[in-house]
């Protein structure tokens, strides 16, 4: 009896997904992968899931959903001081997506899998009758003992973050509501910038040896920055104030903020910054600062951790405490 040919779905493996494969993933021909830590580290594991409609929009180009949902991942691993070893990625298909879109899916996965040298070692495929659902589970490896966790800050930790903050959440603004956004008088290079922020996310894995050696409490910043910073007090059973007019801004986010009251609630509760958000001890600032700026990534220091009522975060600018809405961008 002559051999059976390839079914469908091999083939779509074979074509698509096995140049992703890493070692230890047997070129994608079992159905498990083998990983062995580096010397002196432990292991980091995370998860993180886009549905298309929900996450992204469904008319976003495929390669960028693919590099956003690899991106939201290795966030995840620089807020841990961990680098990346390699992803499982589980994609739900549904039956009428166009072939060109999922072979511009898997270009994206391919290009930001060998710029962050995160390889692929399996996962699955399946079809859906709902919308496209990307999920990956990301491995990293950080030094014993060196991993920062949402529970580690302390009382007298000075609050930093990287990068600007609000970007993202106003590209969504600026794309749900084209009226409100002409009346920030961007220009088209502000105009792209927000809506490039919001579309693609640059997790700093870069710093995530800094990040394993000063920071103490640490996540990212993918649910707005006050409600995330509630979620680290809760854990490690702290209150925190941070100060409006010391937050990171970009030129575009300024504009908006100088003609939109109401800008500032996105800023300090919308989604998708995916910067880091890290307490440390003061005499270790310093450090952190210098090592960043050597990478040409800016920290800035927006706060305090205190010793009040845990989950507690006041939101102060100028004289007055601020009352927000809602503290957190929630997809639920």
């Amino acid at each position: 009896m002559s051999a059976r040919a390839p079914s469908a779905e091999d083939e779509f493996v074979a074509r698509l997904i096995r140049p992703l494969a890493g070692e230890g993933a047997f070129d994608l021909k079992d159905d498990a992968a083998r990983l062995v830590p580096p010397a002196g580290k432990e292991l980091v594991l995370t998860s993180d899931a886009i549905v298309l409609g929900v996450h992204a929009f469904a008319e976003d180009p495929p390669d960028l959903v693919a590099r956003k949902a690899l991106r939201t991942n290795l966030s995840d691993l620089a807020a841990k001081g961990a680098e990346p070893l390699g992803f499982l990625l589980t994609l739900a298909l549904p039956a009428k997506l166009d072939q060109g879109w999922i072979e511009g899916f898997f270009a994206g996965l391919a290009l930001d899998s060998r710029a962050f040298a995160c390889p692929l070692l399996g996962g699955d495929t399946t079809r859906t009758p709902g919308p496209l659902c990307v999920s990956i589970t990301i491995i990293g490896a950080v030094r014993v003992g060196r991993m920062p966790t949402r529970l580690d800050a302390r009382p007298g930790d000075v609050i930093v973050v990287s990068g600007t903050l609000g970007d993202a959440a106003l590209g969504l603004v600026q794309r749900l509501d084209k009226a409100r956004a002409a009346g920030w008088g961007l220009t088209p290079q502000e105009s792209e910038h927000l809506a490039d922020r919001y579309l693609l996310p640059r997790p700093r894995n870069a710093l995530a040896a800094a990040v394993g050696r000063h920071a103490r409490g640490a996540m990212d910043i993918s649910d707005g920055l006050v409600g995330d910073l509630e979620r680290l007090c809760r854990a490690s059973r702290v209150s925190a104030r941070i100060d409006v007019d010391r937050l990171p801004l970009s030129p575009a986010a300024r504009q908006a903020l100088a003609r939109d009251d109401k800008a500032l609630e996105p800023v300090l509760a919308g989604g998708d910054d995916y910067e880091l958000l890290l307490t440390l001890d003061v005499a270790s600032w310093p450090f952190l600062r210098v090592e960043a700026e050597e990478l040409g990534i800016a920290f800035t220091q927006i706060g305090e951790i205190g010793g009040g009522e845990a989950g507690q975060v006041s939101v102060i600018q100028g004289a007055r405490e601020l009352t927000l809405s809602r503290s957190a961008y929630s997809h639920l």
